[in-house]
């Protein structure tokens, strides 16, 4: 199995842990973790985009003008989307931009992710991240001591704190290990997770 240092929050090594290669040794597949990141995207689109066509745009009920003689082009309503005013034709209707991604797919690139970050040494365990109270310069310390300012920080449950020390600073994000998903992995450069979250996750990736 492969195995990665552990490190504590001066970016010393105190231990190693060995990772389950079904789920960190994976085959990346690009063309799946793509589209992960698309459904994921699309989810977030509130899809409330609207204009008023010609139906919808008040006024224009008489004729602007007789149909014949006056040498001008035909026109049943100055509500015409030819005419300032009028309506929009082929408009933006609301609309859901929602997409599926079957289960098994969502799991490839999953895995795929969590692959591509060991595979370019772009993943760090540290070993606690727990404060007792939010502290974002002790928490940006332990990030440059760990060289990953720019990372997404896996966390066990009850760690409020860390949560609240990441949450203004620039390029830190923090997830709960149950939530991680394939954008929130890929979008950061480094990802630092702990060593109690690490475990909870092979778990239950590795039982999926």
């Amino acid at each position: 199995m492969a195995k990665i240092d552990v490190l504590d929050r001066e970016g010393a090594s105190v231990g190693e842990v060995e990772l389950n290669e079904t789920i960190f040794m994976a085959p990346i597949n690009t063309p799946v973790m793509h589209q992960a990141v698309t459904v994921y995207l699309n989810s977030l689109r509130r899809g409330t985009h609207a204009v008023k066509n010609r139906s919808a745009v008040s006024g224009g009920g008489k004729k602007p003008w007789r149909q014949k003689g006056t040498g001008r082009a035909s026109f049943g309503s100055s509500r015409n989307p030819v005419w300032r005013g009028g309506g929009v034709a082929f408009g933006p209707v609301p609309r859901s931009y929602k997409i599926s991604m079957p289960k098994k797919m969502r799991r490839v690139a999953l895995l795929s992710a969590l692959s591509s970050k060991y595979a370019d040494g772009d993943l760090i365990v540290v070993d606690d991240l727990a404060m007792e109270a939010p502290k974002t310069k002790e928490l940006v310390r332990i990030m440059q001591n760990i060289s990953a300012p720019n990372a997404l920080i896996v966390l066990s449950d009850g760690m409020d704190n860390t949560v609240l020390s990441a949450r203004n600073v620039t390029g830190l994000n923090t997830a709960s290990w149950d939530s991680l998903n394939t954008y929130k992995i890929l979008y950061n450069q480094k990802l630092v997770i702990t060593k109690d979250a690490l475990t909870s996750l092979e778990e239950v990736l590795a039982n999926a």
